[in-house]
């Protein structure tokens, strides 16, 4: 019976109820240097206004794959068509406490190519040199979360009760500072292990 299964594949327990997202981290030639685009959300926005970020958004059942939604809310957003976008290629994934995935990509924008910000999603852009973050450790901070089970929590079916030691949980927050601009949580995180990515290549080179 179990033969079957001996090449599954497996997944993330729980997935189909996990919301998923794609994002991509632009990289842009300047004066023969490159440099990361970031975007800085519009003001008037529901979800985190002001907030600096990559482009990215909801993967949708019409996109072919996570991929081609990173690349969809890129010209979406910065008006910046696909075929005009190379050496694409995926870094980690991150599974949030929260009940999402996201999938990051990177690649590089032509020189040639003029980036036209949406405004009803972008307020403003602007490039941090990439030998910047190179040479930057970001800072971190710690979220601490606690328990607190429902009334009804069935506290007699488990070892110690009421008094049953939970393990205390917390979440590491980067922060990268440059000039005015504050870059931090899911984007400071896609961020850094994108240069961990491009320092093990040059090392192992």
């Amino acid at each position: 019976m179990l033969e079957k299964y001996l090449n599954r594949i497996p997944k993330i327990i729980g997935e189909i109820n996990y919301s998923k997202y794609a994002v991509f981290l632009p990289i842009i030639k300047k004066k023969e240097e490159y440099h990361i685009l970031f975007e800085v959300r519009a003001y008037h926005m529901r979800r985190q206004p002001g907030e600096v970020c990559f482009p990215g958004g909801r993967v949708d059942k019409t996109d072919r794959d996570s991929k081609m939604t990173a690349l969809r809310e890129t010209k979406e957003e910065l008006g910046v068509d696909s075929v005009n976008i190379e050496q694409i290629f995926p870094l980690d994934y991150v599974v949030s406490p929260f009940g999402t995935i996201i999938y990051p990509y990177a690649g590089i924008i032509r020189d040639e190519v003029e980036i036209i910000p949406n405004p009803e999603e972008v307020a403003e852009t602007f490039t941090v040199p990439l030998s910047f973050f190179m040479e930057t450790d970001p800072e971190y901070y710690k979220v601490h979360f606690h328990a607190e089970p429902e009334k009804d929590f069935p506290f007699h079916s488990i070892y110690g009760g009421e008094k049953y030691k939970w393990q205390i949980r917390h979440m590491d927050e980067l922060f990268y500072f440059y000039g005015s601009y504050t870059i931090w949580g899911l984007t400071a995180n896609i961020l850094k292990n994108f240069i961990e990515i491009i320092n093990n290549e040059s090392s192992d080179s």
